[in-house]
């Protein structure tokens, strides 16, 4: 506090005001400079300061806290920008490659995914045996696990999914989850032949999948598929001012219960209201562009710089994780771990119990590396080793995807698998039994079968995919290397 003193009280009834009460006539502020006050009263060039920066507060927040939203919403449009109508499916029948724009895809099963929409009434889905997924609502919060971690055991069966405060008939012979919102992504993956074909996985999933109205049970219509495979489309979330028209998009799709109430007061607050046109004039329009970009910087920095120790999964490497603390909804001593949250969504997709905490022999573990050895950013231009110990805590497989910093979508390159994994059939393990994967331009010579390809002067961060993680991953008796440069 600056400024000239508090006149001293000369009323018969004064009181003993702390020094720490009072506001001075004259406030300097690193952040936003001098701010002018009539005894404790803002002036009004103060006042035009202090709400410029209020927004810019209210509208980064919005972006860092209703990522998930946006995210979920992206996913939906982009399903849309295929012609792909709500209940109809979407499915890579040929595997993904960088040419679909998904954050942090992998190119070794096969993706299914949905828009289910339950604003007309309940849905059903008749779920064939041996899928693996999840569906999450609006707010891209986890409503089941679908598979072998649901309810159906991976023995397939009939899932139904009741609107906002349904009302009506619940018949049996479903596996029944009410949900807070009408907007759903439901995404399934299975896996290929072992010889690598997807026809017969891909013909038994059409055989049966399905998506439609409970009041249409007696006699399902035949589902529309819509094959993305190769197709040029995005699903991730825009990074500018774009963003917050997602948001509005998602809230009046979507009844006010499917999002928290802090949420939609953030959102309220800089004219983001269910019913209400969303319409800011050019003030308040420069100050969320300037908020997006702002947010989009404290997002990247989370994700690919983290400063809490707390995302390592150990203390001497940079592999690193949003799920360290073993919760799905970013919980740890009953304190939100809001920089979790927003590196996650900012990050990936699909929200599930499973991704944090598999059990042994089950699931997957994801572990992110965007830096070496050193703490550099991984770096096209150059080439890295890295050495998994054997035996490698996988009971399924393990494997390596290359991600671009950019989109966080597979990089694009000339090599379709943007990775390498355990079932490769070319790849070579150590006579120790660990296999060393090389990151570079063009293959070492005699590593064509471990290697993956990356691009001069374009950044690039790795997932590492346990599938089926063993007691050595949970016990850290097993670590991974670090990305070591090669000169």
């Amino acid at each position: 506090m600056a400024g000239g003193a508090q006149a001293e009280s000369v009323a018969k009834y004064a009181a003993d005001v702390p020094e720490n009460v009072l506001t001075s006539d004259v406030v300097e502020t690193d952040s936003l400079g001098t701010l002018e006050f009539f005894d404790g009263m803002p002036k009004p060039e103060t006042v035009s300061n202090i709400y410029d920066n209020l927004d810019l507060i209210r509208s980064t927040t919005a972006f860092l806290d209703g990522m998930k939203i946006a995210s979920l919403r992206g996913l939906l449009m982009g399903y849309a920008s295929e012609g792909v109508a709500p209940n109809d499916i979407l499915i890579h029948s040929g595997l993904m490659d960088a040419r679909s724009l998904w954050l942090t895809p992998n190119t070794t099963t096969i993706y299914v995914g949905a828009h289910l929409d339950t604003s007309q009434g309940p849905m059903v889905m008749d779920v064939p045996a041996g899928l693996l997924g999840i569906l999450d609502d609006a707010a891209f919060d986890y409503v089941t696990d679908i598979g072998a971690l649901g309810p159906d055991k991976g023995e397939g069966g009939k899932y139904l999914i009741l609107p906002p405060e349904y009302e009506g008939e619940i018949p049996d012979g479903y596996f029944v989850f009410e949900s807070k919102s009408y907007d759903h992504w439901l995404v399934l993956r299975a896996s290929p032949d072992p010889d690598g074909s997807t026809e017969g996985p891909v013909a038994k999933i059409k055989e049966r999948l399905n998506i439609y109205p409970l009041a249409q049970a007696d006699n399902p219509p035949a589902e529309n598929f819509h094959d993305a495979t190769g197709r040029q489309y995005n699903t991730v979330h825009a990074n500018n001012f774009h963003f917050f028209e997602e948001i509005d998009a998602a809230l009046q799709a979507n009844p006010t219960g499917a999002f928290s109430p802090e949420l939609l007061g953030i959102f309220a607050a800089i004219g983001i209201r269910k019913g209400q046109p969303f319409a800011p004039d050019a003030r308040m329009k420069k100050i969320m562009t300037e908020a997006a970009a702002i947010g989009n910087a404290t997002a990247r920095a989370l994700t690919f710089s983290p400063r809490d120790p707390g995302v390592f999964f150990y203390e001497d490497r940079q592999w690193n994780s949003p799920f360290q603390r073993q919760s799905h909804l970013f919980l740890e001593d009953g304190a939100r771990m809001l920089d979790d949250q927003t590196f996650f969504f900012y990050y990936a997709t699909g929200i599930t119990p499973a991704m944090t905490s598999p059990p042994v022999g089950a699931g997957s573990i994801y572990e992110v590396g965007a830096k070496d050895v050193n703490g550099d950013y991984l770096d096209g231009s150059k080439t890295y080793s890295v050495t998994l110990p054997g035996p490698v805590p996988a009971k399924n497989f393990w494997s390596f995807m290359v991600y671009s910093g950019q989109t966080r979508s597979i990089l694009e390159t000339d090599q379709k698998s943007g990775g390498v994994d355990s079932n490769s059939p070319d790849i070579v393990a150590n006579e120790d039994g660990s296999y060393t994967v090389w990151f570079s331009q063009q293959p070492p010579e005699g590593k064509e079968g471990n290697w993956v390809q990356t691009l001069p002067r374009k950044s690039f961060h790795v997932l590492l995919r346990l599938y089926g993680p063993l007691e050595p991953w949970f016990d850290k008796s097993w670590k991974p290397g670090d990305f070591i440069p090669v000169k």
